[in-house]
C-alpha cells in the first residue's frame, strides 16, 4: 500500500513542489489550498485536495473531519506568510502582528491537535517548514523581526507539542534561501533542490528521533 503524505499549504512554491515530488514517488497525497484554481491544479495532478485557510481559525477547525479515518505517514506543515523587512527600530502594527502570528503560529497550533494523532497512528513523521531566522542562538540582526518571532514561536510550539505525541517524530526544517515569491529570484537554492533535500532528511529520521531542527541539506541546527 502506498504511503500517505499530507501537505498543509500546497498552492505554490515549496508546498506545490512537495506534492509533485511525492506523487512522482508513488505516494498517496492529500494537500490543502485556499483558492479554487490551486485546488483544481492539485486535483489535476492526482492529489486529494482540501480547502483550508491557515489564516482563518474557522477554516482550520474543520480539518479533522476532512481527514477523518486517515493515517498519515508523513505530514508537512508548509503554510506561512512573511512580514515587512522592518527591523527592531520599528514596531509592527497590530494588523501586521495579527496576520503573521495568526498564520504562522496560531494556524500551526490549531492544526497540530488535529493532524498529529493521525501521524502518531501511523508511527509517522510530522515536518514543519520553519526558518533559521527563528533560531535563538547566533542571532545576527533584527531584519524582519516579526517574522523571526513567529518562527521562533513555531519552533517552540512544535518542540512542546511533541511531548503529547511521543509515538511520532517531529522535525522543524530550514528550507534554505529558496527561489520562491518569498525568497526572490536571486536566492541560491532552487525549490526542487530544497524540497528534495528536506524529503531526504525527513525520510532518514529514525522512529526514535524525537524532535529536532535540521537544515534542508541535513546539517543539524544549534541554538534553537
Amino acid at each position: 500500500m502506498a504511503s500517505t503524505t499530507f501537505v498543509l499549504g500546497a498552492s505554490r512554491g515549496i508546498g506545490w513542489e512537495l506534492v509533485q515530488q511525492a506523487l512522482a514517488d508513488g505516494e498517496r497525497v492529500i494537500a490543502t489550498a485556499r483558492g479554487d484554481d490551486a485546488l483544481a491544479r492539485l486535483r489535476a495532478a492526482g492529489a486529494t485536495a482540501l480547502r483550508v485557510d491557515l489564516s482563518d481559525p474557522a477554516s482550520v477547525s474543520g480539518l479533522s473531519w476532512q481527514l477523518d479515518g486517515e493515517k498519515i505517514d508523513t505530514a508537512w506543515h508548509v503554510a506561512g506568510v512573511m512580514c515587512s523587512r522592518a527591523s527592531a527600530t520599528q514596531p509592527p502594527s497590530r494588523e501586521q502582528f495579527d496576520r503573521v502570528m495568526h498564520t504562522n503560529v496560531l494556524g500551526a497550533m490549531q492544526a497540530i491537535p488535529q493532524v498529529a494523532p493521525l501521524v502518531q497512528a501511523a508511527g509517522g513523521r510530522y515536518a514543519f517548514v520553519s526558518s533559521a531566522m527563528g533560531l535563538i542562538g547566533g542571532v545576527s540582526g533584527s531584519g524582519a523581526w516579526l517574522y523571526r518571532v513567529s518562527k521562533a514561536a513555531l519552533n517552540m510550539a512544535v518542540a512542546s507539542a511533541h511531548t503529547a505525541y511521543p509515538g511520532s517524530t517531529f522535525v522543524c526544517l530550514h528550507p534554505g534561501w529558496v527561489q520562491t515569491s518569498m525568497g526572490g529570484d536571486s536566492a541560491p537554492v532552487t525549490v526542487a533542490d530544497s524540497v528534495s533535500g528536506m524529503r531526504r532528511v525527513v525520510a532518514a529520521l529514525p522512529p526514535d528521533a524525537g524532535v529536532r531542527f535540521v537544515h534542508h541539506d541535513g546539517r543539524p541546527a544549534s541554538g534553537w
